[in-house]
Formats: structure tokens, C-alpha cells, sequence
């Protein structure tokens, strides 16, 4: 059958306030043109991030009942732990209320002034919590990982020759290795098993923990077992371990992968960094056995971990990324190739070529569609990554959009809606003009920064 059809049933809906294009122009202004400005209900499709976006299932919202709200030894907990050590053989499962906590609390035992830390790609809080520290994030993905066409099946692959070169020219400021899955910021593109395998030999072969950013891992082993020679008669579960198998740790925001509305986790083998770890914890987020999270929230984690290494729910996720990047493809918008797991990906610096970098065209492609449609999308570009650690501005790699799609949210209807918009938006892409950044945070200024349109 060629139809995809959404593997579960509708039990609740929740309304959507359809906008007009005259209201959306002065909304997005008063907003001062940043998108995160906007109130959801102005919003018709939110494709803004898919981080704790989606909708749990009627199994989740029944494990939330058996929430226990004890302080400390709650058995939501332990629970929540024996579903993650499942999947990820970790020794310590620390739950953090999201995953930038979890990254804060690495960052406190790996990171500080001088300090050099490597990754295929490193997101935008991984890297704010890095330079936070005083640390420094390098990118070290693959050539075709900066192609948006470059059809490789793995363009989130860690560069193996020249992460070697970097940790024989940085050595002891090195504190670890990272790699995440799927790699978000390159376009949702996965890491093969082997490229986790060589990533995580060459880290140990320097004496460097390595620790893999997991917060899109069952999306990255669907791609496994589809695209990686040896492993299509495979379990996902099976593949998600031996991922795990060969890290030292891991950071996970669990509004993703968990399929939970909140929640995180820092899983450690080192006993000593655990340690250290929870101390943070106590500080900053809660007890070891809650780390900010409702008991609730620990169960239904528990449950969306079991739900969400489902064939059937994978296959449906991935085939409507596909569907939406044949779709935009035909009518000639410049989508990164191949289809990624969580998002579609906008090339606007092909589709806008008229406006620089450094006026962000994927920020001009963003005010746009919510104009047009009122589909809240997010720059990932020069606006994002521009910044540079002594405060100058420089091109991003590549000057994306993301339409990141929440899990079992929106239904097909919605993807054909997008497409029209897309449709729309070709007619006038051309009169669109840049914007200039006039009030911005020294750290991720991306949230909360003002933009002025170019006359």
C-alpha cells in the first residue's frame, strides 16, 4: 500500500485557532519576528521543535496514575530505570527534568576554561552549556554532512581521521568525545553502528570517555536497520544496545525519544563522575530518585521507552518525513537529502540566494511561512550558530529551517497543508528580504533575540 496511514486511533483532540494572514503579519511584529516570541494558540501547524511536543498514548497517560510521589525511593523510579537500562546499559541512570540539565551537570564535571570538546555536531544547548563552562565545541561531522543533497545513507557520521588529528592537537584539554543521534543541527541524519563503533574505539584509544548525546536513538536505529549492511534482520532494541554497548554515557532529553512531555536522564558507568553528578543534582534539580520530575513523569517515560522502539510507530514517523521531503523535492524547494527522522529541512540559503547569510535567510523563510500559513518553524543557521566565542558574526555551515515534527500529533492532512504553503510561499520568495538582529543574549541568543526587516 502506498497510503501512510497514522498506527494508532484519535481518543482526544485538542482545537486550533485558524489565524488570517493579516492577524499573522502583526503578531509575528509584535513578536519582534522571532518565532519562539509567538503565543502557541497563534499558531495553526507548530512545527517550532519536537521536543516534548507530542501526544502520549492512552498507555502513558495510564502509567501516570501509578505515579508515587515519594521524596526519595520512589518506585516511579526505579521503574523508569529498569526501562532505560533496557535499552542502555549504563551502571547510573540519573533523571534530570529535560536534557539541558543533563548536559549542565556533564558540563560541571567535563568542562571549563580551556577546555576542548569534540562532537559530530553539537546542538544549540549542548554548545551553550559547553562555552557556559568556558569550554569550547568542535563540529567534527563528515564532508557530506554539509551537502544538502549528498544522498550518503549516514551524513550525521563523526569524521574519523579527523577527530584523530584533533586529539593528537588538543590532547590533555580534551575531557571527552561526543556523538549525537540523530545529528539534529546537520539535518537529522543518522550515525551508523560502525561510525559509533570507530567513534567510540578511537576515544578510548586516547583515554577519553565518550559520551553519546541520545535524544533521537530510536530514530537513528531505525536508519541502522534500514540503511546499514548487516542489520535489517535486526531487532531495534537489539541495535539501540549495541549503540550504548560502547559509550561511557549518555545525555537524553527524553521529550523526544522518551515520548514524554518532560524529562531527561544522565546515565554514567564512571562511579567517581556519577558521584559528582548526583551532588550536582541535589543541587540544582532534586533527589537521585526523582531529579526534578514528577513520579508521574518517570512512569509515563517508562512507558513511551517501550512504545517508541515499535516498527510500526518508526516506520510511520520516518515515511512521513520522506513524504513531505518528495513532496516540497517535486515543486523544487531545496530540502536536505536524504529524509531525516524528526524534521524536514529547509536548504533557504539555495532557496534564498538573494539574501546573505549574514541577513539570515533561514529566519526571512521562517517569518515567512508563519505569514503565509501560520506554520511556526525554526531557523537553524546563521541566527543560531553565527555568533562567534569573541562576539563577531560569521556564516553558518548552512543556513537551515526546520520543520520539526511532533510525535503522533498531526495527521496527514496537515503534512498536504504544508505543502500548500510551500506552494504559496514559491510565488513571492523572491520579494522576501533578510533581517537584522537588534537585541541578542551573549549565550543562545537565538531564543529570545529582536529582529528589524531589511527595506
Amino acid at each position: 500500500m502506498n497510503t501512510i496511514i497514522e498506527p494508532f486511533r484519535i481518543k482526544s483532540v485538542e482545537p486550533i485557532r485558524v489565524t488570517t494572514q493579516r492577524e499573522r503579519q502583526k503578531l509575528i511584529k509584535s513578536a519582534h519576528y522571532n518565532l519562539f516570541g509567538l503565543r502557541s494558540d497563534d499558531v495553526i501547524i507548530d512545527l517550532l521543535t519536537d521536543s516534548g511536543t507530542g501526544a502520549m498514548s492512552s498507555a502513558q497517560w495510564a502509567a501516570i496514575l501509578n505515579g508515587d510521589e515519594s521524596y526519595a525511593g520512589s518506585p516511579s523510579f526505579y521503574r523508569f530505570e529498569a526501562a532505560v537500562k533496557n535499552l542502555m546499559p549504563f551502571v547510573h541512570i540519573i533523571p534530570t527534568h529535560q536534557g539541558r540539565a543533563a548536559e549542565a551537570i556533564l558540563m560541571s564535571i567535563y568542562g571549563g576554561n580551556g577546555k576542548n570538546i569534540p562532537s559530530n555536531t553539537h546542538f544549540d544547548t549542548t554548545r551553550g552549556n559547553i562555552e557556559a563552562s568556558g569550554a569550547h565545541g568542535h563540529d567534527l561531522v563528515i564532508a557530506e554532512g554539509h551537502i544538502p543533497d549528498n544522498l550518503h545513507p549516514f551524513k550525521g557520521n563523526m569524521d574519523i581521521k579527523r577527530l584523530d588529528a584533533f586529539l593528537q592537537k588538543y590532547g590533555n584539554s580534551v575531557p571527552c568525545v561526543m556523538t549525537t543521534i540523530t545529528n539534529n543541527a546537520g539535518g537529522g541524519q543518522p550515525v551508523s553502528l560502525e561510525n559509533i563503533r570507530q567513534t567510540a574505539a578511537l576515544a578510548k584509544q586516547y583515554g577519553k570517555p565518550f559520551i553519546i548525546d541520545g535524544c533521537r536513538f530510536a530514530e537513528n536505529a531505525w536508519f541502522i536497520k534500514e540503511r546499514e549492511a548487516g542489520q535489517g534482520s535486526r531487532c531495534i532494541e537489539d541495535i539501540v544496545r549495541d549503540c550504548f554497548a560502547v559509550a561511557d554515557g549518555m545525555t537524553m532529553s527524553a521529550k523526544k525519544d522518551g515520548l514524554g512531555n518532560i524529562g531527561g536522564w544522565l546515565a554514567l558507568n564512571n562511579d567517581d563522575d556519577a558521584e559528582l553528578a548526583r551532588n550536582h543534582l541535589i543541587r540544582t534539580e532534586g533527589f537521585p530518585t526523582y531529579g526534578g520530575l514528577a513520579g508521574r513523569d518517570l512512569d509515563a517515560l517508562a512507558q513511551g521507552l517501550a512504545e517508541v522502539v515499535d516498527e510500526d510507530y518508526l516506520r510511520y514517523r520516518i515515511q512521513v518525513n520522506q513524504y513531505i521531503v518528495d513532496r516540497l523535492d517535486s515543486i523544487g524547494v531545496p530540502v536536505i537529502k536524504p529524509a531525516g527522522g524528526h524534521a524536514v529541512f529547509i536548504d533557504a540559503r539555495a532557496w534564498l540566494p538573494h539574501v546573505p547569510s549574514l541577513a539570515y535567510p533561514g529566519q526571512a523563510l521562517a517569518v515567512a511561512l508563519y505569514e503565509i500559513g501560520g506554520i511556526r518553524a525554526c531557523e537553524i543557521g546563521t541566527v543560531m550558530f553565527g555568533k562567534q566565542p569573541d562576539g563577531s558574526e560569521a556564516a553558518a555551515a548552512m543556513d537551515l529551517v526546520r520543520l520539526a515534527i511532533p510525535r503522533r500529533t498531526y495527521t496527514q492532512s496537515h503534512a498536504d497543508y504544508l505543502i500548500e504553503v510551500f506552494e504559496e510561499l514559491a510565488k513571492v520568495k523572491d520579494t522576501l528580504l533578510g533581517y537584522r538582529i537588534v537585541k541578542q543574549s551573549k549565550l543562545m541568543r537565538h531564543f529570545t533575540c529582536e529582529f528589524e526587516p531589511l527595506i
